[in-house]
């Protein structure tokens, strides 16, 4: 049986390098905002799966978080600082998957760079909390699955393909080298 992929009339495989890949990855997870932030070894009722929101994508490619000194997830990345990402833009595009290398650190500056007024949900003693952490990812590679030309354009393909009997879907996807 033929892949769907063989069935379409242009190309939908695209390997990303380095500042590619990077730019991908930044504009993707700023868009999507959350991800499912994946340890290895989870010691909560999670299992080391959890919701987590982006603070910042910056230009080198790293990916911000905040979290408590005290959390699972922390002691977790203590022990093996290898994560997964799995982020999702909207419902029918943008997914992406990352494997990934955390830094945590307790740097006063990059809080109070990062630091915005609804955090004080979770660290109640506001920024100076001592028992915020900022979590860096470095992201080593991954994959993702997006559409080529926008949500308007690949609806149209699909409602177009649907109506002649003919795959004309506009995604891309493709490995994320960096």
């Amino acid at each position: 049986m033929d892949s769907i992929n063989k069935n379409q009339p242009e190309e939908n495989h695209r390997d990303l390098h380095g500042a590619q890949a990077l730019e991908r990855i930044r504009k993707m997870a700023e868009e999507a905002k959350t991800c499912f932030f994946c340890t290895e070894g989870g010691t909560g009722a999670d299992g080391g799966v959890r919701p987590m929101s982006l603070l910042q994508a910056d230009e080198a490619g790293n990916l911000w978080f905040m979290s408590a000194k005290d959390s699972h997830k922390n002691a977790e990345l203590a022990a093996n600082p290898h994560v997964k990402l799995f982020f999702q833009e909207s419902t029918h595009a943008g997914f992406m998957e990352l494997d990934a290398t955390a830094v945590v650190s307790q740097d006063k500056a990059k809080i109070k760079e990062l630091w915005d007024f609804m955090l004080k949900t979770w660290f109640t003693g506001g920024e100076d909390d001592p028992r915020i952490t900022v979590i860096q990812v470095i992201p080593k590679g991954g994959y993702y699955w997006d559409n080529k030309h926008g949500q308007a354009i690949a609806g149209a393909k699909m409602l177009v393909g649907a109506a002649i009997g003919k795959t004309l879907d506009d995604s891309i996807e493709g490995r994320l080298i960096i």
